[in-house]
Order: C-alpha cells, then sequence, then structure tokens
C-alpha cells in the first residue's frame, strides 16, 4: 500500500499545540510545537547550566519537568543553581533523577502523569546513541525531550551529538551568558536571551 502524500492543503489545515510563553521566551524562540525536540549546546563556564535551569522553570508551567542530571548529579553547583533560580516554587512539577538507565526512564514515560518535558543533560554522560535517542523520542511523540551538549571547538562534542542537532527542530547554542536560537521556531531576527546579566557585561568587558 503506498503511503500517504500530502497535499499543501492538508499541510494548512494541521494544528499543532504551542508553548503559549510570554515575551521574554517567544521574542526569541518563537512558539514551538509542545513536543518539538531541543539541542541545547555551549561550552564550559557560558552560562548555559543556568539556561536550561531557567528553561525548566519556565517549562513547568505547561507540564511537569523531569531532569535527568547525568552530568552533574545533585551536586553542590547543581544544588546551588536549584536554589538561585527558587525552584522550589514549581516544587509539584518539577523532578530530577540521576541514574536512570534508558528502560528506567522509559519505565516512568509510561505512567500514566509522567513528565510532559524531559531534560537529558547530558547527551555525552547519558551514554546513548543517536539511535537509541532518536527511538526514544519517535517512541513517545507526545513528550518533548530537551538534549543538552557538551562543545569542543564551538562544535558539538563527537558525532552522535551533531545528528543529534540536526534532528532536533529547536536548536540553541548558549555563548557568553547569552542563548541564541537556531532552530525552526525562530524569533525575531537578532534577538537573544540574556542569561545572567552581569556576566553578559563581565564578557563585553573582556572581549
Amino acid at each position: 500500500m503506498a503511503k500517504r502524500a500530502y497535499s499543501p492543503r492538508d499541510i494548512a489545515a494541521k494544528t499543532y499545540v504551542t508553548i503559549p510563553w510570554g515575551e521574554k521566551w517567544s521574542k526569541v524562540f518563537g512558539y514551538p510545537s509542545i513536543t518539538e525536540t531541543w539541542f541545547v549546546s555551549g561550552s564550559s563556564a557560558s552560562g548555559k547550566s543556568s539556561f536550561v535551569m531557567q528553561l525548566a522553570k519556565e517549562l513547568c508551567s505547561y507540564g511537569g519537568v523531569l531532569y535527568l542530571s547525568y552530568e552533574e548529579g545533585v551536586s553542590k553547583s547543581f544544588q546551588d543553581r536549584i536554589n538561585r533560580y527558587k525552584m522550589n516554587e514549581v516544587q509539584g512539577k518539577f523532578r530530577v533523577a540521576t541514574d536512570d538507565t534508558l528502560d528506567d526512564l522509559r519505565a516512568r514515560l509510561k505512567k500514566r502523569k509522567s513528565a510532559k518535558f524531559v531534560i537529558i543533560d547530558s547527551f555525552q554522560y547519558s551514554n546513548w546513541s543517536y539511535e537509541q535517542a532518536k527511538t526514544l523520542a519517535d517512541d513517545f511523540p507526545r513528550k518533548c525531550f530537551i538534549f543538552i551538549s557538551q562543545e569542543y571547538k564551538g562544535q558539538p562534542l563527537g558525532k552522535p551529538a551533531a545528528r543529534l542537532k540536526y534532528m532536533a527542530g529547536m536548536k540553541v547554542r548558549v555563548q557568553g551568558y547569552k542563548a541564541y536560537c537556531q532552530g525552526r521556531a525562530i524569533g525575531e531576527a537578532g534577538e537573544a536571551f540574556t542569561v545572567w546579566e552581569d556576566g553578559v557585561i563581565q564578557t563585553s568587558n573582556e572581549a
């Protein structure tokens, strides 16, 4: 049986649930589908971890968030970030796991009231292959997966991460405490999300 081909009318008639966030976020990231896959990269000390925590808190307004802290665990630096961004304010919506296997994660996501958003920090520390990550996203199409990636010389670290970046609809690069959208649901041209104002000033002074 031949697979379906879509007409322009078919495509125009499709509807998507988007993230209805305010101007602070939409100005940079537009209104992506609530189930879009994200890829967030940045070098060490770029503000990436702080951006991800702010994103996690914002997403708690639209559904539960599961943060897989493979790289940091619940270290002192992670605790400090939790406190800095007052994650206690989203106590019932935000959960952190540190050692879930892929099977453990699948079991969690099959539960009736499982998290809507899943943050994998980092993809390199998860030890998943590109194929495993893609299959996970395909098997749970109603979830939003947000993959955090290390960088080497300005590029995602490792070929699997590079492939994952191309798969993701939302691509974000954090540099100098600013987050830039390079994805398909981009907001206003040239806009950047300020992760930490003092960090931006400090980086500018050092340039």
